[in-house]
């Protein structure tokens, strides 16, 4: 579709951002949608943060998805938030309502969560163990708590970042049966092994280092359980590669970026997006870099 008079923009900010696969997701998404819309990669300086979603207003966009480092500051610039901004500090999806109001949304857990249940699985009553204490493991933390999780073990190497995760699930999301523990030794292998859903938040196994040890050993890994790692490139991580071979589900990361993606897609249009046709487009975006 050539633009025109008609058509409008949406967008994502960050700083860098030509790394981003959003716009080709999100305009074979538009396309399909017969959406007569545009999205854009803009980069944005830390210090131009506020004038950037002033401009999300003052030229009339749809709406923009918010990459790092700007998912905190973008919201003292928003109107309105939804839980997940307010209970996690950090939003990634802008809409502009009708009337011009910004109102801002967290669409990372919500996806992953979409992205496990695609796969026919359910979060509620698992117990989760959760690796790393990064944004997307808050994120992710909160998503599988307000989802029903039974339990919930965070592991990292640094185990005063764990217990922060672990304090907001419990203030936050109302889970008491939270751990924060190491990532070695005999508890973390505990937690692990008993745990039926396993999410890896950290980059070990991103390319180009792929050639290295899964963050956690294969050996602690058993059929029955579900193993996500939220790396997309490659798809088949090694964390994935030792979960098939030790007989659990695997759910690579391009189904969170997908969902998240598609989520925020249904903020701004209030249609359904077509998944799948944004999953090919990151796909093969990914496949064109490789």
């Amino acid at each position: 579709m050539t633009p025109d008079t008609q058509t409008r923009l949406v967008g994502v900010i960050g700083w860098p951002i030509e790394h981003s696969l959003s716009p080709a997701m999100h305009n074979a998404a538009l396309a399909e949608m017969g959406l007569n819309w545009v999205y854009l990669a803009f980069a944005v300086a830390p210090e131009d943060v506020g004038a950037a979603v002033r401009g999300v207003r003052g030229l009339g966009l749809v709406g923009l998805n918010v990459t790092i480092p700007h998912k905190h500051a973008v919201i003292e610039h928003l109107d309105e938030v939804d839980e997940f901004v307010a209970a996690l500090g950090v939003a990634n999806t802008i809409v502009r309502r009708e009337d011009g109001r910004l109102a801002g949304h967290n669409t990372d857990g919500p996806g992953f969560i979409r992205s496990v249940e695609e796969r026919g699985h359910q979060v509620a009553g698992m117990a989760v163990a959760l690796i790393g204490a990064g944004g997307s493991a808050r994120s992710v933390a909160y998503a599988c708590a307000r989802a029903g999780a039974r339990s919930l073990a965070v592991l990292n190497r640094t185990p005063a970042r764990a217990e922060e995760v672990a304090e907001l699930v419990r203030t936050q999301a109302g889970l008491s049966a939270v751990a924060a523990l190491p990532l070695t030794g005999a508890q973390a292998q505990q937690a692990v092994e008993g745990a039926d859903l396993i999410v890896d938040c950290t980059s070990v196994g991103m390319y180009p280092h792929v050639d290295v040890e899964p963050v956690v050993p294969g050996a602690w890994l058993r059929p029955g359980q579900v193993v996500v790692d939220l790396t997309y490139n490659p798809i088949e991580t090694v964390l994935l590669r030792a979960a098939a071979q030790a007989g659990a589900a695997t759910v690579d990361g391009a189904g969170m970026l997908v969902h998240q993606g598609a989520i925020s897609l249904q903020h701004w249009s209030g249609q359904e997006p077509p998944v799948e046709t944004m999953r090919r487009a990151l796909l093969g975006a990914l496949g064109a870099r490789g």
